[in-house]
């Protein structure tokens, strides 16, 4: 199918965006530890700021923000029966200081904190590959689905929410995660049931990324901030991330992680 004028002018900015945030993640990934642990505080604190200002200007987003951060960075340091209410407070002061959508704040308060927590939590028990795998996944997904989407077109999957996805971009995200998932059966030794949890994280992924597209509709804003030249903000980068990471916590306790592995 034919492109479209002006359907590949946003490529360039988001490639080159997108590749410094790659090497910065990359990183601190490989480094873990305090570097890992800064990375993933930085980003939900971000995260809390971009959501409090999309769906009540009037808060005081700053400040819950911050809060939000230092509850996980303490968090972070606690076993997990302690951390888990610390990560929920934040949630219940924000919703004390918004006037509007207070319930979707608290619910992606909880999941934003949950998330960086658990990301920290699977750098430090199963290392490096595992943590790439995860966004490789994300990253598949995210670039098949870009050049699908564009490339074949096709029907829209909500045109109403997010009128640049497609039904093809979808389906072409699966298949990136499949083969990102077979890539690491080949080469770590991990059970083929892996190829079928990268294709549903990549299908979580996905439902984050609709899920924040769906929140900015509602709230009558294009992105969730300007931070990121062709991304918008870290809202809109991680989102994807967001969906999987939770994803990921429910998969630790129904399968033997990684399988074949474990």
């Amino acid at each position: 199918m034919t492109a479209k004028p002006g359907q590949w002018d946003d490529l360039i900015v988001r490639m080159g965006s997108g590749a410094a945030i790659a090497v910065v993640g990359l990183a601190c990934v490989w480094a873990g530890g305090v570097l890992f642990l800064a990375l993933t505080v930085v980003i939900s604190t971000v995260m809390v700021w971009e959501l409090t200002r999309m769906l009540d200007v009037d808060a005081p987003a700053l400040l819950i923000a911050g809060f939000a951060g230092l509850a996980l960075l303490i968090a972070d340091q606690m076993p997990p029966g302690y951390a888990l209410p610390l990560l929920i407070v934040p949630a219940f002061v924000g919703f004390g200081q918004l006037k509007l959508r207070r319930v979707t704040f608290m619910l992606y308060t909880v999941m934003i904190l949950l998330a960086g927590y658990g990301l920290f939590i699977l750098r430090q028990d199963f290392g490096f590959v595992w943590m790439l795998w995860l966004a490789l996944i994300v990253i598949a997904s995210d670039v098949a689905g870009y050049f699908a989407g564009r490339f074949i077109g096709g029907p829209k999957f909500w045109p109403r929410v997010s009128p640049k996805k497609t039904w093809s971009g979808t389906i072409a995200g699966w298949i990136g995660a499949a083969a990102v998932g077979w890539l690491f059966v080949a080469s770590t030794g991990a059970g083929p049931q892996l190829i079928g949890i990268s294709i549903a994280l990549a299908m979580a992924a996905q439902m984050g990324d609709i899920a924040e597209s769906a929140v900015k509709r509602r709230v009558g804003v294009k992105d969730s901030s300007n931070l990121l030249p062709g991304h918008g903000g870290l809202f809109d980068r991680f989102d994807g991330m967001l969906g999987a990471a939770i994803f990921l916590l429910l998969v630790w306790q129904l399968v033997d992680f990684p399988p074949g592995l474990s």
